[in-house]
């Protein structure tokens, strides 16, 4: 008998829910594999006897086994949708993360967003969204057709990041559109800056709004008492959890989870995940998302204070390189910034006297140390629940510690202050129709006064500038120009070098 069905024959299926140490969809697959079927159906490798042998050599005859096409009977298709495999990890998960339902995606949390936003769509025209949300907000935005109301988050002027939005920002946003059935936050941040997620629940629910959490970077937060408290648990409708990024389930998965509330239909969720999801869905990402739920809800408390407590070490060691700091829970005291999430390893590096892209470059030169993200003032690196940080962290340091030897510490470079954007152009078009007009391509410095086609977010902050459908103004043509010019970086343009830009033909 597979491990799959060894429960007591007729054990209702919510009994399970319970029992986070099982993986059921995995061990499905690897019942399936076992018995060395044979494979008369997709994919073409046929479990690995068919892949080009480079290909099998790299990966493994195992995980080609466990590529296995949906519709397999007993695993994702059968009489009794309760009891299957992938129904019973689904459940599990949203009994981890105290969810009412939750769905997996393996289209990362990019189609999660899409399918929030197609959702909201079938009865609402408009939502009001944090600026700096994810490109594949704006995506779904294109996708779903709805106006956004967008609200700045605070800057932080001192480190020029981007932090959080703040419940009153939040009611000015939702007085400016009553029309709005929902908000969209993000937290954490790429910076590890927690909202005060708890102030924009009751302000969103005050006025019948849901609450949209982004939260791609804070899956691992329901996990450990140590950190911030997850938006699930804070009352939030619907939370976004790209598993991959902290807790480790594979590439381009994720999880969406709807809260406890009736402010958002389950059955329109449904609906647009179904829309958006692939007819063939990977099950090596499947079984990755059910193994990471099952080692963070049997094991994240563990291994999370693990990780906790050796990054406190690593930043104390980072701190004692001269010209170098790190950002730690004191963030929490700036405004905008709640809570800190430690996973993510932000150094200061304006003591340095060189840019953050300069630091990370050397530190790839001199110990193939990759970031996750650098930028004017910061690099950052990111640890993962299970992941060593004491022993991995030592060479993230070494290499820290050669960059800066190569550069000196020459005390913070001169610049000119950063300065917050300027305010974005009004709203003309939605980003569904400035991305299905006709374009033009212009020239960067003669834009002014054009509806613009594509985004551009310079970082720092990395706040959306310009967004579809938004004029584009004189202001905020300079202040993009200036950015370039003072070593930052531009993202969305079609034109990398930003000597041209993608505007609604007139």
């Amino acid at each position: 008998m597979s491990r799959v069905d060894s429960r007591v024959e007729g054990e209702p299926a919510g009994a399970r829910l319970g029992e986070q140490t099982q993986a059921p969809y995995l061990d499905a697959l690897i019942d399936y594999a076992g018995r060395d079927p044979s494979r008369m159906h997709v994919p073409g490798h046929k479990g690995g006897s068919g892949a080009d042998p480079g290909f099998l050599s790299a990966v493994g005859e195992a995980a080609l086994g466990l590529d296995i096409p949906a519709g397999i009977e007993g695993i994702d298709v059968g009489p009794d949708l309760e009891r299957l495999p992938f129904e019973l990890a689904q459940r599990l998960a949203a009994d981890a993360w105290g969810a009412r339902r939750s769905w997996f995606l393996v289209n990362g949390g990019s189609g999660g967003n899409h399918a929030i936003l197609l959702a909201l769509a079938q009865t609402s025209s408009r939502v009001v969204v944090q600026r700096n949300i994810h490109s594949s907000i704006v995506d779904g935005l294109v996708l779903s057709g709805l106006r956004p109301h967008f609200v700045a988050p605070v800057i932080d002027p001192e480190l020029g990041l981007a932090h959080c939005l703040e419940p009153e920002a939040l009611d000015r946003a939702l007085s400016e559109a009553p029309d709005a059935s929902a908000a969209l936050i993000v937290s954490p941040t790429y910076f590890g800056a927690v909202a005060d997620v708890a102030g924009l629940v009751e302000v969103a629910h005050s006025r019948g709004v849901a609450l949209i959490a982004d939260e791609a970077w804070g899956s691992h937060l329901r996990f450990s008492p140590e950190l911030p408290s997850s938006a699930l648990e804070l009352g939030a409708d619907v939370v976004l959890s790209s598993t991959h990024k902290i807790i480790g389930s594979l590439t381009e998965s994720a999880i969406l989870h709807l809260g406890h509330t009736e402010l958002v239909d389950e059955r329109l969720v449904d609906r647009a995940v179904t829309l958006i999801e692939t007819t063939s869905p990977s099950a090596l990402l499947t079984a990755s998302l059910d193994a990471a739920r099952r080692q963070a809800a049997t094991r994240g408390a563990v291994l999370l204070a693990e990780t906790v407590a050796s990054l406190a070490e690593l930043r104390a060691e980072i701190r004692s390189i001269e010209g170098l700091d790190v950002l730690d829970e004191s963030i929490a005291e700036r405004p905008g910034v709640h809570g800190f999430d430690p996973l993510r390893l932000v150094v200061d590096v304006r003591g340095t006297g060189v840019t953050g892209h300069r630091i990370a470059a050397l530190m790839r030169a001199s110990h193939d140390v990759n970031l996750e993200l650098f930028s004017e003032n910061v690099v950052v690196a990111v640890f993962g629940l299970g992941e060593r940080a004491g022993e991995t962290g030592i060479r993230l340091v070494e290499a820290l510690r050669a960059a800066v030897g190569q550069v000196g510490a020459t005390g913070e470079r001169e610049s000119v202050p950063f300065a917050e954007p300027p305010p974005w152009g009004p709203t003309e078009l939605s980003p569904r129709e400035a991305f299905l007009s006709a374009h033009d391509i212009v020239a960067f410095d003669e834009a002014e006064g054009r509806i613009a086609g594509e985004s551009l977010a310079a970082y720092p902050p990395g706040v959306p500038n310009v967004l579809p459908g938004e004029r584009l103004t004189r202001p905020t043509l300079d202040y993009i120009d200036d950015s370039i010019r003072h070593g930052g970086l531009v993202r969305g343009a079609s034109d990398r070098s930003l000597r041209t830009i993608r505007v609604v033909s007139r």
